[in-house]
């Protein structure tokens, strides 16, 4: 059974830095573009960043470039975000999910965690 677990949100003031990780198991993730993406309430699921399985392609939503970083550690099968400089507009449930081809259109990827709350406040 294929599982994927985020953590490390939480509440942070504005311009203050957060790092969020996934775990991945259950199977193998080799070849997959692991991403993050993001949903504020009332709001529909949008990309945030993606990560190819090399690790040598990385791609950003304009929003978080600049501020956000993606990383992989294929060997730990785990992808990390560091999120720095955030604004109360970041405020969302992040969720890290994986797919076999390299894309931000959430509907294209196959594997989802459950989500963690990420509240900036101002």
């Amino acid at each position: 059974q294929v599982q994927m677990v985020e953590s490390g949100g939480g509440l942070v003031q504005a311009g203050g830095s957060l790092r969020l990780s996934c775990a991945a198991s259950g199977r193998t993730f080799s070849g997959y573009t692991m991403a993050w993406f993001r949903q504020a309430p009332g709001k529909e699921r949008e990309f945030v960043a993606r990560i190819t399985w090399s690790g040598g392609s990385t791609y950003y939503a304009d929003s978080v470039k600049g501020r956000f970083t993606i990383a992989r550690d294929n060997a730990k099968s785990t992808v990390d975000l560091q999120m720095n400089s955030l604004k109360p507009a970041y405020t969302a449930v992040y969720y890290c999910a994986a797919a076999r081809i390299c894309s931000s259109r959430p509907d294209l990827y196959d594997y989802w965690g459950q989500g963690t709350q990420v509240t900036v406040s101002s």
